[in-house]
């Protein structure tokens, strides 16, 4: 590549608020996070999306010809739409034009895209999506995965996404040595069914993570783990219900804060505070959820994905590359099959 700035590929086309919203936040990136990206879609589109007096020099715009809507069968939809926007910008990254591709429209396009023009990496059976929640403790979120890129899973898969995601935690989140819990209906080692039982015992002889047991709900939030394993079924109620009990906290601060001035002048000296909360809560602050184990850096955002959850998601992309991920997860599972 040219440029020695990490270069994002952005589906302009996807999502419920395109182009605009996925536009403002990829301007925003650019600005702030000091990126290049690749704008991706019906440059009419696009073009029309800018602010005023944008100098059409500092934005790449790559024509995409069709867009797949959230209705359509993902796998059938990528294979017949060989010009969508999502297989243009994984084309992109597999072409070596940019470091990583981020979209917003439907999450099992993507993933099919992925899967088709990126492949696997080497050892990885099935790619996982992964995404961060916060805890109780500041600073100190946990990753879980899969939360919806595999609704069945077998042992040996969520001791494949452990891996993955200690080394995610370690190298992009800063986790020293990450502890790895399995999502189970009891801390007991015998707790669960066949396949849990059989799924921690291999993380519990996997020397390359550190895992420390069974995690049950109340513990995906406490802070004593950094990384949660679990089959994408489980993993994608728990993200929904997670996402619906933020907002409803945060629903109910903006509901009873303000009530008689006594409330309002709370509501002032406390906005501070209300801000540093709805940073931790709010999943836009996170962006979106990386898919590990493809062979590419690939970041997909909510549908209802707005600017700033857009920015957050490139921000996560450029982590994920500035601190050479793929790289490191396959270097996991080098030594893996070296020590076998």
């Amino acid at each position: 590549m040219g440029s020695t700035r990490v270069r994002i590929a952005i589906d302009a086309m996807g999502g419920d608020h395109a182009p605009g919203e996925i536009v403002a936040g990829a301007l925003r990136a650019r600005e702030e996070l000091g990126v290049d990206i690749l704008l991706v879609g019906d440059p009419q589109q696009i073009e029309a999306a800018l602010p005023p007096k944008t100098n059409l020099g500092q934005v790449e715009i790559v024509t995409a010809q069709e867009a797949i809507a959230m209705d359509e069968e993902p796998l059938n939809a990528v294979r017949r739409k060989r010009n969508a926007s999502i297989n243009v910008a994984m084309d992109l990254v597999k072409q070596q034009r940019a470091d990583a591709v981020f979209s917003a429209g439907h999450s099992g396009a993507a993933m099919a895209s992925a899967l088709l023009r990126l492949g696997r990496l080497p050892g990885v059976d099935r790619p996982a999506i992964g995404t961060v929640f916060p805890t109780i403790i500041a600073g100190k979120p946990v990753l879980v995965l899969d939360v919806g890129a595999n609704v069945d899973c077998r042992p040996k898969f969520l001791e494949q996404f452990a891996v993955m995601g200690s080394a995610y935690s370690r190298y992009v989140l800063g986790t020293s040595e990450p502890k790895v819990g399995l999502l189970n209906i009891g801390e007991e080692d015998s707790k669960g069914n066949d396949a849990s039982v059989r799924a921690h015992q291999l993380l519990r002889e996997n020397s390359q993570i550190n895992f420390i047991g069974n995690a049950e709900g109340r513990d995906v939030l406490s802070g004593h783990f950094d990384v949660i394993v679990c089959d994408g079924f489980v993993g994608n109620v728990l993200l929904k219900f997670a996402e619906a009990v933020g907002e409803v906290i945060l629903q109910i601060l903006r509901e009873e804060l303000p009530q008689g001035l006594h409330g309002q002048i709370g509501s002032a000296l406390l906005k501070p505070n209300l801000k540093r909360i709805k940073q931790r809560m709010d999943h836009a602050e996170h962006g979106g959820a990386l898919l590990l184990g493809v062979a590419g850096v690939c970041l997909i955002g909510h549908g209802s994905s707005q600017a700033p959850s857009i920015f957050n998601a490139i921000r996560m992309a450029k982590e994920a590359v500035d601190n050479q991920v793929l790289q490191r997860i396959q270097s996991q599972y080098l030594l893996e099959r070296e020590s076998g």
